[in-house]
């Protein structure tokens, strides 16, 4: 039995039970009892540049001999932060942004949504408190991304924030609508995922979030991108918004940023929303302990250096159509009933809604056959998700889709 309680567990069943991982290369782990799975959600969505990397360890022990961090409130600072902060504002799609850091991409929702209700406190317009979210989005667990959290486990809860709702994800005509009702001058932001991740997979319609970007404009309703799965490669382009010609106000990221080997997160902000705290003298009165970590910067930097010089940062584009196609071959199964992705490296398999409604396990029956035949998925309410590390060849995403047909005839067969 252990002592430690797994996030998002039934600790009744997980105690005792655990797959304990020890070792990591390119897409694959092993466990303590020598099974090999490959990561095909690159753990959490974040492992876009695989295990194992040498490169990325010997950045962080190097950095670990000098400093292994000190704050950066106030006027303080260490060469790893000050080289990322330059680094992502050169490579985002937004003019002369400025970039706060932190350690996750909740730590970056927060941060975000707080400096937008900011910022209009301090342009005379305090009454704009009031979020619109996106049905099926995913934002974190904090507070405030739980207040806006578009799945089911929101109300489990009680209320935290109150001037939040929710809109179909695909329809502007209800974006409009909310907006008209809620009142344009009480919004403070709009928040979306570019490609819904965690909530299932679901890619945009097209000229939606293009109209969404405009419409908020509008009204003077700040957007706040939700890059944190679909950045660094996720989506093809280092932002992911640039898939889909959008210039956000804000870019929460977090993940990728350093394919996960240590914790760090941030949002880039627009010229437009830094403008007052960095040449009218407002304040903002925020910060994360670990923000600007040295040593976690240390390790973002040679991440940013893999995703550069092996092109992986723009691979998920070019290979988007191989990995859909291929995916799709288990869209036959009696067991299915869609599959969704086709941009980016991010697919979605969902159970049909006969087997989903006679059997309401059936989706964690399916990750755990998955898992069984060798294939490490995510999660979903209704079925599975797929990201691989960016590195995946051709023939490690064949074995890929072999085990994920042998979880779906397993399940098939359990629930017979």
């Amino acid at each position: 039995m252990t002592s430690l309680w797994h996030p998002f567990a039934d600790m009744a069943t997980t105690a005792g039970n655990e797959i304990v991982l020890i070792h990591g290369e390119g897409v694959w782990v092993t466990d303590d009892q020598g099974n090999r799975y490959l990561d095909g959600a690159s753990s959490l969505w974040y492992a876009n540049v695989g295990h194992g990397r040498t490169e990325i360890r010997d950045a962080v022990a190097a950095q670990m001999a000098e400093l292994e961090t000190f704050h950066i409130f106030g006027d303080f600072a260490n060469p790893p932060a000050l080289a990322l902060g330059d680094r992502l504002a050169e490579l985002s799609p937004l003019e002369d942004p400025k970039v706060l850091l932190n350690s996750g991409g909740g730590n970056s929702i927060e941060t975000a949504v707080k400096l937008a209700r900011l910022f209009h406190h301090v342009n005379g317009e305090s009454q704009r408190r009031h979020l619109i979210h996106r049905e099926h989005g995913y934002h974190g667990t904090h507070g405030i991304g739980t207040s806006i959290l578009g799945m089911p486990y929101r109300e489990e809860f009680g209320p935290l924030l109150s001037d939040t709702s929710q809109v179909a994800h695909d329809l502007i005509d209800a974006l409009a609508a909310e907006i008209e009702r809620i009142g344009p001058d009480q919004i403070a932001a709009f928040v979306f995922e570019p490609v819904i991740g965690s909530g299932g997979v679901y890619p945009p319609q097209p000229g939606y979030l293009v109209a969404a970007q405009e419409l908020c404009r509008s009204h003077g309703i700040l957007t706040i991108a939700d890059v944190v799965i679909g950045g660094f490669g996720r989506l093809g382009t280092w932002f992911g918004v640039e898939r889909f010609d959008l210039q956000p106000d804000l870019i929460v990221f977090a993940k990728g940023v350093t394919s996960g080997y240590l914790p760090l997160g941030g949002v880039v902000v627009s010229s437009s929303v830094a403008a007052p705290f960095w040449e009218q003298g407002a304040t903002f009165m925020h910060g994360i302990t670990y923000c600007g970590h040295a040593t976690c910067c240390a390790a973002a930097n040679a991440n940013l250096d893999l995703l550069t010089r092996d092109g992986l940062v723009y691979r998920a584009a070019e290979l988007e159509g191989w990995f859909h196609t291929a995916l799709s071959t288990v869209a036959d199964h009696p067991l299915v009933g869609e599959v969704r992705g086709g941009i980016g490296f991010m697919a979605a398999v969902e159970l049909a809604s006969d087997a989903l409604a006679a059997h309401p396990n059936s989706a964690g029956l399916l990750w755990s056959e998955a898992r069984a035949a060798g294939l490490l998925s995510r999660g979903l309410y209704t079925g599975i998700a797929l990201a691989p590390p960016l590195t995946i060849t051709e023939s490690e995403l064949e074995f890929a889709d072999n085990a994920l047909r042998r979880g779906l005839d397993a399940t098939a067969r359990r629930l017979a």
